[in-house]
């Protein structure tokens, strides 16, 4: 009951790589390679900090 509202780190995780990797789809239509590079970049971060909260 205490742990109601706390916020999950994994959860806020998730949701912020699929959101990056929502805007890396849509750079890479539009067709900025560069752009789409980078977000990938961040999104892979994200996974690799994914991969380690649920070790």
């Amino acid at each position: 009951m205490f742990g109601l509202f706390k916020n999950d780190p994994l959860k806020k995780k998730r949701k912020e790589y699929k959101k990056r990797m929502l805007e890396a789809r849509d750079i890479q239509r539009s067709g900025d390679l560069k752009l789409y590079a980078r977000k990938m970049e961040e999104a892979d971060k994200l996974a690799q900090e994914i991969q380690n909260l649920t070790q």
